[in-house]
C-alpha cells in the first residue's frame, strides 16, 4: 500500500501519517525501487492503534510511552491519568456552568447590568445603585466596582460588595456633591461637605477594606481618573472613616 491507501484504510490523512513518521511513532517502511513507501498490514495495525490512542485524548508523547512502554508507563497507567484529567476538566466545566446559570437567567430576564457579565454580588449591588444617568461620578464608581469584581479574590469580593451595599441607598446625593467638584480647586469649601457626606454613607468596615495608594495600586488608578477636588474629597472621606473606626475601637 502507498501512503494515500494506508491513510484511507485507517481513516487518517496522509499528512497525519507523515507527522507520525516525523514524531517517531510510526517507523518508516521500506521503499520501492521508484522511491515510494510500501506499507504492509503491520504498518496499518500500528497506525490504527495510534489513531485510537489519539482519539482517546492522549498526546503524542503519551502515545509514544504506550507503544514503547517507556519507564514502565503502560497503557493502563496512561489511561488512568487520562481519566483523572478528564474528571478534572468535567469538574471545571460543571463549576463554570453553575456560575453561568444565574447570569443567563438574569440576561434572559433583562436584568443583567450593562457591565455584565458580573458576579451575582456585584449585580445585586449595581441594581441598588442604579444607573443614575447624567452622573459621571456614578459611572466611574460602576467602572471601578466592575474592575474590583474581577481582580479581588472571591472571598474578599463577597465581603466588600456586602459592605458597599449598605452605602448604595444614599449614593445618589453623594454622587451629586462629587460631580459638582469636577471643575473646583482642591481647597474648595465644598470638598469638606462632599467628604463628610461620603464618609457618612461608607460603613465602618470599609476602613480596613479601602486600598492603600502607592506603587501603581488600584487606588492610584482610581484617583488618577478624578478631578483634583474630587480626589481630595474622597481621600478626606477615607481618612474620616478610618478615624471613626479607630475612635470606636478605643471606645
Amino acid at each position: 500500500m502507498r501512503i494515500g491507501e494506508i491513510a484511507a484504510l485507517v481513516g487518517v490523512t496522509p499528512r497525519a501519517v507523515r507527522h507520525y513518521h516525523q514524531s517517531g511513532l510510526l517507523p518508516e517502511p521500506a521503499r520501492r525501487a521508484n522511491g515510494y513507501r510500501e506499507y504492509g498490514v503491520r504498518d496499518a495495525v500500528l497506525l490504527a492503534r495510534i489513531r485510537r490512542l489519539t482519539e482517546l485524548g492522549l498526546g503524542l508523547d503519551e502515545v509514544r510511552d504506550v507503544l514503547a512502554d517507556d519507564e514502565g508507563r503502560g497503557l493502563v497507567e496512561v489511561l488512568e491519568e487520562l481519566a483523572e484529567d478528564l474528571a478534572r476538566q468535567e469538574a471545571v466545566i460543571r463549576e463554570r456552568r453553575e456560575r453561568l446559570a444565574p447570569l443567563l437567567a438574569e440576561a434572559r430576564a433583562g436584568h443583567l447590568p450593562a457591565e455584565g457579565p458580573v458576579s451575582p454580588e456585584l449585580a445585586a449591588l449595581l441594581a441598588g445603585v442604579g444607573e443614575l444617568p447624567g452622573s459621571p461620578m456614578a459611572a466611574k464608581d460602576r467602572e471601578i466596582l466592575t474592575l474590583l469584581d474581577v481582580v479581588v479574590p472571591e472571598a474578599e469580593r463577597a465581603r466588600l460588595m456586602e459592605l458597599m451595599r449598605g452605602a448604595a441607598g444614599s449614593a445618589g446625593e453623594v454622587y451629586g456633591l462629587l460631580d459638582a467638584l469636577v471643575d473646583a480647586a482642591a481647597d474648595d469649601p465644598r470638598v469638606d461637605e462632599a467628604a463628610r457626606a461620603l464618609a457618612a454613607v461608607l460603613p465602618d468596615g470599609m476602613a480596613v477594606e479601602l486600598p492603600e495608594e502607592g506603587a501603581g495600586s488600584l487606588a492610584d488608578t482610581f484617583f488618577a481618573d478624578l478631578a483634583p477636588a474630587q480626589s481630595a474629597a474622597v481621600r478626606r472621606a477615607i481618612g474620616l472613616v478610618r478615624e471613626r473606626r479607630r475612635f470606636e475601637e478605643r471606645g
